[in-house]
């Protein structure tokens, strides 16, 4: 199957045409604006879908909008019928198509053509009015808000926040290249009128995507990652993360250490608790606590030792031995006190998890020899 793809270079196109290359029975036809209209009559004469993704929003002239979102749209109609190439057509167009500003009048226009021609041919077109797009590639300054706030923030930038209240609706890239898939896959059930939206969107203000975007830059000094649980907070942090400078994918952190060895979070939320490494000295024990509620997972990634354990009411000690060779979860039930010991001759590294971020008000670590 070929699947001609306009603006291929753009933010959307740029997405659907790296998933669309994923697929072993799909050939993508590539059209973008330095291309010649010969370029595009040869893709409009072989292809077996169109995802029409081209257009201009920011013109350095009115005339500009019509020729880019209208007569462009038009053309490719006409390349199809001049060789009887009558394909489907999925095109993105936006929310504004109906306001009177030239922006969305254009908008409207492409759509006209394209409706004129599903009419006239009786073929599925697809027509997607999106509301403000996020995600990887995106252009700062250029495409969104989003965009433009991680590039900014990521950086120490000062935003401008013009009215903090003003709501805006979003729609995660992923979510509309699903859905340009299903189409060319014959997935979806054909509207009548030709018009299609994307269910999944987030409404949200100004305000709060400025506190969620600052959540994620300060998460790096305080470990606390952000509640990956609402789907649009992991699709926000997965976009803020593509417009780090590339200098910085990596950041220092904190290392407790002593003649014992060290301790060092990663990262915590309360969701999850946290996630630690410890290192320890050859001949070092650690441990001898218990605790009342919080749990612990061990796992030692290098070296060798000893965890124990004891009832805090039985004189009973229960050893489990831990390696490298063997990677194996020791879990620390309340109640027992416990330690780990570094019986090897060299470092000993292991992972802890813990139920329960640490809280130096409650604790909930006592002291006792196991």
């Amino acid at each position: 199957m070929k699947v001609l793809v306009t603006g291929s270079s753009g933010f959307v196109g740029k997405n659907v045409v790296s998933t669309l290359k994923s697929f072993e029975d799909i050939e993508v036809l590539l059209f973008d604006r330095d291309d010649t209209e010969e370029t595009l009559e040869d893709a409009a004469q072989n292809c077996d879908f169109v995802v029409h993704l081209a257009g201009v929003n920011r013109p350095d002239n009115v005339s500009e909008f019509y020729e880019g979102n209208a007569s462009l749209t038009e053309k490719l109609c006409a390349l199809l019928e001049k060789h009887k190439n009558i394909v489907p057509i999925l095109i993105t167009s936006s929310i504004q198509a109906t306001l009177d500003n030239d922006y969305g009048k254009s908008k409207k226009d492409g759509e006209i053509a394209l409706l004129h021609y599903a009419q006239k041919h009786s073929v599925p077109v697809m027509i997607y009015r999106l509301p403000n797009l996020f995600g990887k590639w995106s252009r700062p300054f250029y495409n969104s808000v989003v965009s433009t706030w991680c590039h900014q923030i990521a950086r120490d930038e000062p935003i401008t926040v013009s009215n903090p209240d003003y709501e805006l609706t979003l729609v995660y890239i992923d979510d509309l290249v699903s859905e340009i898939v299903s189409h060319i896959r014959k997935n979806v059930a054909l509207s009548k009128d030709h018009y299609y939206e994307i269910e999944t969107k987030e409404t949200l203000t100004l305000r709060t995507l400025e506190q969620t975007l600052r959540l994620f830059k300060q998460s790096r000094d305080s470990l606390v990652v952000a509640n990956m649980d609402h789907p649009f907070v992991k699709k926000l942090y997965s976009t803020y993360l593509t417009y780090l400078p590339t200098d910085q994918f990596s950041y220092p952190l904190t290392q407790h250490q002593d003649q014992r060895g060290s301790f060092t979070e990663i990262v915590k939320a309360p969701e999850f608790g946290q996630v630690s490494v410890n290192i320890s000295k050859p001949g070092i024990t650690k441990g001898n606590h218990w605790h009342h509620t919080k749990t612990e997972k061990f796992l030692v990634v290098k070296g060798c030792g000893v965890i124990q354990f004891r009832d805090i009411f039985e004189t009973e000690v229960i050893e489990y031995h831990v390696s490298d060779e063997k990677l194996e979860v020791v879990d620390i039930p309340p109640g027992y006190t416990h330690n780990i010991i570094n019986t090897g001759d060299a470092d000993m590294v292991t992972i802890m998890w813990c139920n329960e971020s640490f809280d130096p008000q409650r604790p909930d670590t006592f002291f006792l020899e196991v």
